[in-house]
This record gives structure tokens, sequence and C-alpha cells, in this order.
């Protein structure tokens, strides 16, 4: 599955992640900016090639449906929809390496796949989209409102991260903010 869409000038592509991204995965996720927001680890070329074929298996199962984020043909980073097993509702992810920060892709990034989860033709048809960031990273925040993910509310810490956190949902038919 491959969707492509037009930020500026420049191209942005998501689609499944392939073996051969492994040596990109591994140039990415070194970055300590990267590691500080995010809580799975990839350290070398073997955890790259069981990452990959982990999000493989997510797909073949509809349980994680994962893309790697390419602006002219690199890879440079990560989204994900996990669509909720019993209800119309799904939750996104993502992150994106240091050369692509600051240029729209992450933004970008959740759109399209935004629209891509809300479509009742050629999506999965979802009414509800849950979008989870650390509350301190601001960047995160910005890339939510954007999108027209409103604040909804306050988590407790959780996970890998001893932070609060922010849920931000958007339901279908809702416009994004500019």
């Amino acid at each position: 599955m491959v969707m492509t869409v037009m930020l500026g000038s420049t191209d942005l592509t998501l689609r499944p992640w392939e073996p051969g991204d492994a040596d990109a995965l591994v140039a990415l996720a070194g970055d300590e900016e990267l590691r500080r927001w995010t809580s799975h680890r990839v350290d070398g070329p073997e955890d790259a090639e069981r990452w990959i074929a982990g999000q493989e298996a997510g797909w073949k199962s509809g349980e994680r449906l994962s893309f790697a984020t390419l602006t002219a043909g690199r890879v440079v980073g990560h989204i994900v929809l996990t669509p909720s097993g019993d209800r119309p509702c799904g939750e996104i992810g993502y992150w994106t390496g240091a050369p692509a920060r600051g240029l729209g892709v992450a933004s970008g990034a959740v759109e399209l796949l935004t629209a891509w989860a809300f479509d009742t033709k050629t999506g999965p048809g979802l009414s509800r989209l849950e979008l989870i960031h650390n509350a301190g990273n601001p960047a995160s925040c910005r890339v939510a409102q954007k999108t027209g993910y409103s604040l909804e509310s306050i988590l407790p810490p959780r996970g890998a991260h001893e932070a609060e956190g922010h849920l931000h949902a958007r339901e279908r038919g809702a416009a994004p903010r500019s």
C-alpha cells in the first residue's frame, strides 16, 4: 500500500516498511532526541531487521499498520495506525528523524494517514483517532494541533516515560486547522 502527497515542493510518501530499509532505520534510530521521546530501541542491523519483521507481522494481523515516511525517496521517519479491535477507533503514533524535523514532515504524515484511516472506501473507515504524546514534547503537541487533533485530557505517566501525556483526538469529518 503506497500513498503519496505533495507538501510544498517536497514529496511525502508513506509505505509499509521493507527489509531494505534496515540501514536507514539504524541511522535514524540512533538519534538521542528521538530516543528521548520514543520507547522502542533499534541498536544495529539485527535489531532493525527484527523491528521491520515486527512491522510486517502487524500488517498481516491487522493490529499495527506501520509505514516508513519518505521524502525525496529517503526514509526520514515512521508513522503507525493501531486500530482498536472492538471499536471503529485507532491510535496514531509517529516519529521523524533529525534530518526531516521542522520541515512539516510529521504533520504531513499525520494528515495523510488520518485521511486514509477515516476513508470508508480505501482505508479502514475509522470514526475516531487518538494521538498520545509525552506532555513535555511541544513539537508533538504542535503537530497534533496543526492536524486538527484537539487536546482532550492529560494522562498520568505510563510505560517507559515518567511524565504526563497528552491525549489528542479527532473525529471523522473534523477538518484540520491550519
